[in-house]
């Protein structure tokens, strides 16, 4: 992947010194034949002042010299514009190249981090449970944390399969009707058992079904909840609400984590992305990009607002039936 990346730095740094190339090429043959025509147009003067006809001569080696410069900028204008179009196409092909590149290595190291961690932190449990003779409530507790991890693994390798077959238009979709308040409840029921110490609630609730596939809806679900209690403080709330506004139904995941700002709300959605303030927590730059892929596919929408005084609140809409 480094091997790559410089790859592309040189493939940048080689196309700006043949672009220059290319412009000063251009500037020199337009130079070039100007001074030629210049030359021409003297000498076809100097023949005629011998020539009883001078003036008529004059006029017409006048009218040639215009047209050739106009020839020359005519052409040279044409060369511009496509030398121009094709730069600035190559500059955003290279440029995204970059881009990618970069997003890449990052989603690299936090993939090696995210599956590392949880195997390390499992493994040691199950050592710790092995070698030493722990009490009741010791044993519960790492018990319960190699199950968090392993969660969390699991949902991380969810994500990798999905969005790799989504890209690839290798999951088929199953359209149902189903209890889209029901799933809700359910998913905040089981990230509170997961995160006992994050205050997970659903405040607001107005049942409702929607068409849809329940296993991407509840993709979404997980994903904006996992998002907002990865950003949220332990002393604060995470908070969910749905309820329906005309023929649609909504869904408020709302937390007091930093926030996103305006030029990163749209952004958070695209793969690997990643806000100058989240690159230090745990992620992949996988579960946004999914919520929206999944959203869109129902025809739905999603967007981010503020949640004042800090904070976000991310909103998906979807169409109900009910």
């Amino acid at each position: 992947m480094l091997r790559k990346s410089h790859k592309i730095k040189f493939i940048f740094l080689f196309y700006w010194i043949l672009l220059l190339y290319i412009l000063s090429a251009l500037i020199w043959w337009y130079v070039a034949l100007s001074r030629q025509n210049d030359q021409m147009t003297s000498y076809k003067i100097a023949l005629l002042k011998n020539d009883s006809s001078f003036e008529k001569g004059y006029n017409s080696i006048i009218e040639d010299k215009k047209r050739k410069t106009a020839q020359y900028i005519g052409e040279g204008s044409i060369f511009l514009l496509l030398i121009t179009v094709g730069a600035i196409f190559l500059f955003k092909a290279i440029h995204k190249q970059l881009r990618i590149s970069k997003q890449q290595q990052d989603f690299m190291i936090a993939i090696t981090h995210e599956l590392k961690t949880p195997i390390a932190v499992t493994k040691l449990n199950l050592e710790t449970l092995q070698r030493r003779k722990l009490d009741e409530l010791q044993e519960k507790k790492l018990i319960s944390n190699s199950i968090e991890e392993n969660n969390r693994m699991n949902d991380l390798c969810s994500n990798l399969l999905l969005s790799s077959q989504m890209e690839g238009d290798g999951y088929q979709i199953i359209f149902e009707k189903f209890n889209f308040t029901d799933l809700v409840r359910n998913c905040v029921d089981d990230f509170s058992k997961r995160f006992p110490q994050k205050n997970i609630l659903l405040v607001d609730h107005e049942e409702s079904f929607i068409n849809g596939d329940i296993f991407l809806i509840k993709i979404v679900v997980n994903n904006l909840i996992d998002n907002s209690v990865k950003y949220t403080p332990k002393e604060s709330d995470v908070k969910l609400s749905v309820f329906k506004h005309r023929d649609k139904i909504e869904l408020h995941v709302a937390d007091r984590g930093p926030g996103i700002s305006d030029k990163d709300k749209r952004e958070v959605f695209k793969k690997f992305y990643r806000t100058d303030s989240t690159k230090k927590t745990k992620g992949t730059g996988l579960g946004l990009f999914l919520v929206e892929k999944i959203i869109k596919l129902h025809k739905g929408i999603v967007y981010i607002r503020d949640n004042p005084p800090a904070g976000a609140n991310f909103v998906i809409q979807l169409k109900r039936i009910d």
